[in-house]
């Protein structure tokens, strides 16, 4: 029988165990090879290998273009053993302009537009590195960083980039990996370089002063900035938080009190054209009646005209709306989930993130000079090796000339290395020349200066925080000369509240007809309707509540549960079908129904009642809320309910109970309160409380009968104080117990 090999046996797992581990690295794969950038060079690794490749192709900024199809196609190759569509995009996201605040590649054809076109196909489009991808590989070559194989062990590839350039602040990056995600929105280089000087001076800087140094992001698209200053403290400090940035608009006036807003920078990633669609779409739906029409004038620079319906229209009241509905303002999120130097995923504050930068770029320093050390010794011995053929020239030549080996000789006679014997005999007779000879002695003088400054550097900490810092100024010159690193995004106070817009601000105001069945299905119509003949209900069904409202009005709904809930009504289904289930739009359980559906009157009073024969008046203005699952406002134990509400408007309280008995008294006996229990209205000893109302006793006692409206005005046997038993009702009171007809 042949032999099985160990590795060859088939070892038997847990479903669970073998899951989990395969699962893990996945995730740990995506987490450090796709998602997350690096602290040190704010790169993904596409983007580093992007770069990578196109500086090996020599496409530097003084050089040529080359299609992209050429650099895609070596990324994949060599580097990147992903789709070349993802690698395309990427490529395509380090040129635009609208996207990035800082291009690493400069591009030649369509990269696409902020409209959300997509780029031309790669064959079409040509790239090459911009100087601030330059500063990123300055000095790749000299040591600075490590290498490690490609996946095909054909070539290396560097694990981060040099990076003289704060590129991960500066041109931010995005990402979502297994369980985690980052979000970091671009800065300016300017402002990062002047935080890095004073962290330099102060590495445990607070981020309060941080921020006079940096105060906020500054996007390629420029608008507005409207987070608190606190706000964007706390969201340094921590690492996560976010940053709320509007349009920037302005007003054109025209003659006879005509004007028009004019929209010239959009929030950071929002696409002009479907911001365009998401404001058409808002008027067709009537929910911006204020404005007329919206007109997208852009040609290179954005120009979005939004027409007002009407000069009187409040021009603040109006852009409010829009900040609120559209993309106009959004909330750029602030994530600062990176890999540190040890390829650990964690979340920096600002400082951390800067601090672990400059740490880097101390070490780029330490390598890069150590090699500059090892090169200027190398070159030295060399030339000292020079310096011997000058001096004994004639005895060199001669031992060339005559010798079988005059290697051997050479380095005999004169104590040389082979690195000197192999440079002496690699010389050509033309550096015989006595001007040589000073041109090496020249050399040899200024290499001795510039080790031994190498030497003092490092071993001294105080001189690598001057070069940082000379380095960082010269940066700073540079990106204060040119025009891409003026500031573009403004800081503004906000003047947005929390406050729920008024309605009517963004509905048009219509006569609408609310219908509520007894089945729960509810609906509208428009106009005011005197009456429901005609109107149609599910098999089974019948009309229950009737209410004339208009578009803007909220409707209060008071459910057996002691919640009210409130709904807009504007967003009752309308149309000429049936309607939809009232619990589509609230949270209400099966076992519970709506009781009472009622218009909210702002400042107005309702008198909530339990089956138990307890209640109290409440404010309505307490009872508004935006949650499905309402607002627990009366207080309940089973097998208690709510059972009635109604308007709390006029001096007298009836009650009435499931023994047909009748109490009235004065509504100076009810108390007001928020929520809770209430006082007792009524007492018995069978049964329960069937309704109640409010009324003027001057005006008598009303109630249904049929499709009549009967009045007593003789109350007095039926007056007294609350918490009695009352009496019976007098003679002709539905023998239901209620004063409505449902």
């Amino acid at each position: 029988m042949a032999e099985v090999h160990e590795e060859n046996k088939i070892r038997p797992a847990p479903f669970v165990e073998a899951l989990s581990e395969r699962y893990l690295s996945y995730a740990v794969s995506t987490i450090v090879s796709r998602s997350l950038p690096d602290v040190r060079d704010g790169l993904k690794p596409v983007h580093r290998r992007l770069l990578y490749a196109m500086r090996l192709l020599r496409l530097d900024p003084k050089s040529g273009f080359k299609k992209c199809a050429r650099v895609v196609g070596d990324v994949i190759g060599k580097y990147h053993p992903h789709g070349d569509v993802a690698v395309y995009d990427a490529l395509v996201r380090l040129a635009q302009e609208f996207a990035t605040r800082y291009p690493l590649v400069e591009g030649q054809g369509n990269f696409g537009n902020i409209d959300g076109d997509n780029a031309a196909a790669m064959r079409y489009t040509e790239a090459r590195l911009t100087n601030f991808a330059e500063s990123l590989l300055e000095g790749i070559d000299e040591d600075t960083v490590d290498f490690r194989t490609t996946y095909d062990g054909e070539d290396r590839e560097p694990l981060v980039l040099p990076a003289a350039f704060p590129n991960l602040l500066a041109n931010g990056a995005s990402g979502v990996a297994v369980g985690m995600a980052t979000s970091i929105p671009p800065h300016n280089a300017v402002e990062l370089c002047k935080g890095l000087l004073h962290l330099l001076k102060a590495p445990k800087a607070r981020t309060e002063t941080l921020v006079e140094f940096i105060p906020g992001p500054d996007f390629p698209t420029g608008g507005i900035i409207v987070e608190p200053k606190e706000s964007i403290v706390e969201t340094y400090a921590t690492g996560r938080g976010g940053f709320r940035v509007r349009a920037r608009w302005e007003i054109e006036k025209f003659d006879r009190g005509q004007y028009q807003i004019v929209v010239t920078e959009i929030p950071y990633q929002v696409q002009k054209a479907r911001l365009v669609e998401k404001v058409a779409d808002l008027m067709e739906a009537k929910k911006l009646p204020w404005l007329a029409d919206v007109v997208d004038e852009s040609t290179e620079d954005i120009r979005l005209v939004f027409l007002p319906r009407a000069r009187s229209v409040d021009v603040n009241l109006l852009m409010e709306t829009l900040f609120r509905n559209t993309e106009l303002q959004i909330r750029v999120p602030l994530n600062l989930n990176v890999l540190d130097k040890d390829r650990v995923p964690r979340v920096m504050s600002l400082r951390s993130a800067l601090n672990a930068f400059l740490e880097h770029r101390f070490d780029v320093l330490r390598r890069r000079s150590a090699y500059r050390h090892s090169q200027i010794e190398n070159r030295l011995e060399v030339l000292d090796g020079f310096l011997v053929v000058y001096a004994h020239l004639d005895a060199v030549i001669k031992l060339i000339r005559e010798s079988d080996k005059p290697e051997k000789e050479i380095k005999k006679r004169w104590k040389l290395n082979d690195s000197q014997v192999n440079s002496i005999l690699s010389m050509r007779l033309r550096q015989l020349r006595k001007l040589e000879e000073r041109q090496i002695l020249q050399e040899c003088k200024s290499l001795k200066i510039e080790l031994g400054g190498l030497s003092k550097l490092l071993k001294s900490k105080a001189r690598q925080r001057k070069a940082i810092e000379v380095e960082l100024k010269t940066l700073k010159k540079s990106l204060s000369e040119s025009d891409v690193s003026r500031r573009r995004s403004e800081f503004a106070a906000s003047t947005v509240t929390d406050e729920v817009l008024p309605l009517e601000m963004m509905v048009e105001r219509e006569p609408v007809t609310i219908l509520c069945s007894h089945m729960g299905w509810i609906r509208v119509v428009k106009g005011h309707l005197t009456s429901d003949i005609g109107l149609k209900f599910k098999e089974g069904d019948r009309g229950r509540f009737s209410i004339h409202a208009h578009t803007t009005d909220r409707l209060l709904a008071f459910a057996s549960n002691g919640r009210f809930h409130t709904i807009h009504c504007d967003k009752l289904p309308g149309g000429r079908g049936l309607g939809e289930p009232i619990r589509m739009m609230i949270d209400l359980g099966n076992d519970h129904d709506v009781v009472a559906l009622l218009l909210h009157n702002p400042g107005g009073r309702l008198l909530v009642a339990a089956s138990d024969g307890r209640g109290f008046i409440v404010e309505e203005n307490g009872l508004v809320t935006r949650s499905r699952a309402g607002k627990q406002v009366l207080n309940l134990s089973d097998p208690v309910v709510g059972v009635a509400c109604v308007p709390a408007h006029g001096d007298t309280i009836a009650t009435v109970g499931a023994n047909h008995k009748l109490l009235l008294f004065g509504i100076e006996e009810i108390v007001s309160q928020p929520r809770g229990r209430g006082v007792i209205l009524q007492r018995y000893r069978d049964g329960g409380l069937q309704d109640v109302k409010v009324f003027q006793r001057a005006n008598g006692l009303s109630w249904k009968s049929g499709e009549r409206t009967r009045t007593v005005t003789e109350l007095l046997p039926w007056l007294g104080k609350r918490g009695q038993s009352g009496r019976l009702a007098p003679t002709g009171f539905p023998k239901s117990n209620k004063f409505r007809i449902y």
